[in-house]
């Protein structure tokens, strides 16, 4: 008998999800045998971690290749864990893991979120090896499971854990941050820009739900055609990096023209922002001025987040950049226009017209080929769980350190007939 075992590995872990899951992680992973660390950039990142295995980062920027390369070559590293591969500090840590021959653990938000969480070897969203995968492929990796094919749950189940362990983590370096002379944010704006974009967003957050509501409710009972613009948020690191725009403004300006070219004069357009829109672009006037300038204003419709589900349920089509919530439009059956790299961008399922045409007939998706991709999923990179409240941490981590103590990534296991058993129920809100 083979145990599992983290005896002889050395994990570090760098950036997680804000709140305490990578705390929980590497407690479980100690229990295994195995040794961790964690190098922490600022005080938000200390908060939720401890004093075990803890190595503050106070150099900048320009110092962390060379820091990192020194952690590297004098520790023995076997597993380096992050959350997204993709800001500067983790981009840079995995070129040199995979020059060492360190193993990759990325975490993300679930693919097929909000139930479940995304765990990769390598590289996820447009470095994921779903990109290179086809549905040949995964059917043929699938033909001897089972897979339960859970409905999308229509609304998230720990938003508010999330935006609270946002607020606190950007606190925390606005009041806390001393030690850390050399921090500097990954995104654009500076730490008490951040704190007051958060601290906002609670605040306005039942001004806005009334607002929502009657956005809504115009849209619901409008008795109009529609098709659906999911946005998503300009920072975050799929749009930054994997996709042709560099702000969200050009994808308006390119979806409002493909509109006013290509759909029927009786049609409208709804932009759903995402659920964590917090106000740093001004997505509802830069949407009025271009529906203005190009004769559509009044078919043009914005609604500040809220639940999907009840909008897609009577919409034509959908049209995003590469947000995870094209997920729910497919497995709607409805028809799907993207413009960035997404791991659901398969040719069987995803539109190739131009947007016009798109607009004008919109081809619908092979939906027996999105449901087989969507099992593969299941049974491999998807989680069930969450990273922010206390009964999604419990659920994934059920599953996931035997994964990560794995020898093999999930897909290489099930395409080579050796993935375990995987558990499949939902976390119930």
């Amino acid at each position: 008998m083979i145990r599992t075992t983290g005896e002889g590995r050395r994990f570090l872990f760098l950036q997680g999800p804000h709140g305490p899951f990578f705390r929980d992680l590497g407690a479980m992973l100690r229990r295994t045998g195995a040794e961790v660390r964690r190098i922490g950039f600022n005080r938000g990142d200390q908060a939720y971690w401890g004093r075990e295995g803890y190595v503050p980062y106070t150099g900048t920027p320009e110092d962390w290749p060379a820091a990192i390369a020194r952690e590297f070559a004098g520790q023995g590293t076997t597993d380096l864990v992050l959350y997204g591969d993709t800001r500067f500090i983790h981009a840079e840590a995995v070129r040199q893991a995979h020059a060492h021959g360190i193993t990759v653990h990325v975490f993300e938000e679930g693919y097929l979120r909000p139930w479940w969480v995304t765990y990769e070897r390598g590289g996820a969203n447009g470095h994921s090896r779903l990109m290179e995968l086809s549905i040949p492929q995964m059917r043929q990796a699938l033909e001897n499971c089972e897979t339960d094919l859970i409905d999308a749950p229509a609304h998230w189940g720990d938003m508010r854990q999330h935006v609270y362990y946002g607020f606190a983590y950007h606190a925390r370096i606005l009041l806390a941050n001393g030690a850390y002379k050399g921090f500097r944010p990954h995104r654009a704006l500076n730490v008490v820009q951040e704190f007051r974009l958060h601290l906002n967003r609670l605040v306005m957050m039942p001004f806005h739900a009334i607002e929502r509501r009657l956005a809504t409710w115009r849209v619901r009972t409008g008795g109009f055609p529609y098709h659906l613009a999911l946005l998503q948020l300009e920072h975050d690191a799929s749009f930054q990096q994997h996709s042709p725009f560099r702000t969200m403004t050009e994808f308006l300006e390119v979806a409002i023209r493909g509109f006013a070219e290509g759909a029927p004069r009786h049609h409208h357009l709804v932009f759903k922002a995402h659920p964590l829109e917090d106000g740093r672009t001004k997505l509802k006037a830069d949407i009025a001025r271009i529906a203005g300038a190009l004769g559509v204003a009044d078919r043009v419709h914005f609604i500040r987040g809220g639940k999907l589900a009840g909008l897609l349920n009577h919409a034509r089509s959908a049209v995003t950049v590469n947000s995870t919530a094209a997920q729910q439009v497919l497995w709607r059956g409805m028809p799907l226009k993207v413009f960035g790299a997404a791991v659901y961008d398969k040719p069987e399922f995803v539109s190739t017209q131009p947007l016009p045409e798109f607009f004008a007939h919109p081809t619908r998706p092979d939906l027996r080929a999105y449901r087989d991709y969507r099992r593969f999923l299941l049974e491999t990179s998807q989680l069930p769980g969450g990273f922010y409240s206390a009964a999604g941490r419990r659920q994934l981590l059920r599953q996931v350190v035997d994964l990560i103590l794995s020898p093999e990534d999930p897909y290489s296991a099930l395409i080579a007939g050796r993935a375990a058993p995987r558990q499949h129920l939902r976390l119930v809100p």
